[in-house]
Protein backbone atom coordinates (compact mmCIF):
# COMPACT_ATOMS: atom_id res chain seq x y z
CA UNK A 1 0.00 0.00 0.00
CA UNK A 2 1.27 3.36 -1.38
CA UNK A 3 0.87 6.11 0.65
CA UNK A 4 -0.24 8.57 -1.77
CA UNK A 5 -3.12 5.79 -2.76
CA UNK A 6 -6.49 6.90 -0.96
CA UNK A 7 -7.96 4.92 1.62
CA UNK A 8 -11.47 4.47 3.10
CA UNK A 9 -12.81 3.43 6.45
CA UNK A 10 -16.08 1.81 7.60
CA UNK A 11 -17.11 2.33 11.19
CA UNK A 12 -20.34 0.08 12.39
CA UNK A 13 -21.67 1.78 15.56
CA UNK A 14 -24.26 -0.16 17.62
CA UNK A 15 -25.99 2.02 20.15
CA UNK A 16 -27.05 0.58 23.02
CA UNK A 17 -30.47 -0.27 23.74
CA UNK A 18 -33.10 2.49 23.97
CA UNK A 19 -29.85 4.87 22.96
CA UNK A 20 -30.06 5.41 19.02
CA UNK A 21 -31.35 8.25 18.69
CA UNK A 22 -28.91 10.29 21.11
CA UNK A 23 -26.18 7.79 19.35
CA UNK A 24 -27.50 9.27 16.04
CA UNK A 25 -27.49 13.06 17.26
CA UNK A 26 -23.50 12.64 18.37
CA UNK A 27 -22.73 11.41 15.85
CA UNK A 28 -23.73 14.13 13.30
CA UNK A 29 -21.65 16.29 15.74
CA UNK A 30 -18.87 14.44 13.30
CA UNK A 31 -19.62 15.77 9.95
CA UNK A 32 -18.41 18.66 9.52
CA UNK A 33 -15.46 18.80 11.50
CA UNK A 34 -14.51 15.99 9.49
CA UNK A 35 -15.38 17.06 6.02
CA UNK A 36 -12.90 19.84 7.29
CA UNK A 37 -9.98 17.64 8.03
CA UNK A 38 -7.34 17.85 5.55
CA UNK A 39 -7.33 14.93 3.64
CA UNK A 40 -10.84 14.39 3.81
CA UNK A 41 -12.75 13.58 0.38
CA UNK A 42 -15.83 12.24 1.25
CA UNK A 43 -17.47 11.28 4.75
CA UNK A 44 -20.79 10.76 5.93
CA UNK A 45 -23.23 8.99 8.28
CA UNK A 46 -25.47 6.95 7.85
CA UNK A 47 -28.56 4.34 9.72
CA UNK A 48 -29.29 1.19 9.14
CA UNK A 49 -32.64 0.40 7.06
CA UNK A 50 -33.13 -2.98 8.62
CA UNK A 51 -31.17 -2.40 12.33
CA UNK A 52 -32.35 1.19 14.03
CA UNK A 53 -29.58 0.48 16.32
CA UNK A 54 -27.10 0.46 13.61
CA UNK A 55 -24.97 3.39 12.04
CA UNK A 56 -21.95 3.76 9.74
CA UNK A 57 -19.31 6.30 9.46
CA UNK A 58 -18.06 6.03 6.31
CA UNK A 59 -14.73 8.18 5.15
CA UNK A 60 -12.47 8.15 2.44
CA UNK A 61 -8.82 9.82 2.69
CA UNK A 62 -6.38 11.01 0.20
CA UNK A 63 -4.08 8.60 1.60
CA UNK A 64 -2.93 6.66 5.03
CA UNK A 65 -1.40 9.97 6.33
CA UNK A 66 -4.13 12.11 6.18
CA UNK A 67 -6.49 9.11 8.22
CA UNK A 68 -3.89 8.52 10.64
CA UNK A 69 -4.12 12.34 11.37
CA UNK A 70 -7.88 11.85 11.38
CA UNK A 71 -8.22 8.92 14.21
CA UNK A 72 -5.62 10.51 16.20
CA UNK A 73 -7.76 14.33 15.91
CA UNK A 74 -9.64 15.63 19.02
CA UNK A 75 -13.24 15.11 17.13
CA UNK A 76 -12.96 11.67 17.64
CA UNK A 77 -12.44 11.66 21.17
CA UNK A 78 -16.46 11.71 21.25
CA UNK A 79 -16.31 7.78 20.66
CA UNK A 80 -14.36 7.10 24.18
CA UNK A 81 -17.11 9.53 25.87
CA UNK A 82 -19.91 7.62 23.74
CA UNK A 83 -18.53 4.32 25.15
CA UNK A 84 -18.19 5.34 28.78
CA UNK A 85 -21.73 6.60 28.95
CA UNK A 86 -22.81 3.67 27.59
CA UNK A 87 -24.21 5.08 24.44
CA UNK A 88 -22.32 2.48 22.32
CA UNK A 89 -22.82 -1.16 22.35
CA UNK A 90 -19.74 -2.04 20.36
CA UNK A 91 -17.92 -0.37 17.48
CA UNK A 92 -16.12 -2.31 14.49
CA UNK A 93 -13.92 -0.16 12.78
CA UNK A 94 -12.07 -1.70 9.43
CA UNK A 95 -10.27 0.10 6.48
CA UNK A 96 -9.84 -0.77 2.56
CA UNK A 97 -8.12 0.12 0.11
CA UNK A 98 -8.46 -0.41 -3.76
CA UNK A 99 -6.78 -3.04 -5.29
CA UNK A 100 -5.59 -3.01 -8.90
CA UNK A 101 -6.83 -5.30 -11.72
CA UNK A 102 -5.35 -8.47 -12.11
Amino acid sequence: MTSSQPVSHLSFVRASVGRSAELGVRLQQLLEPSRQTPGCLHFSVQRSTCDADLWLLNGVWADTSALHDYFASPSLQLFGELVQARVVDSLDLQTFTEQPAS
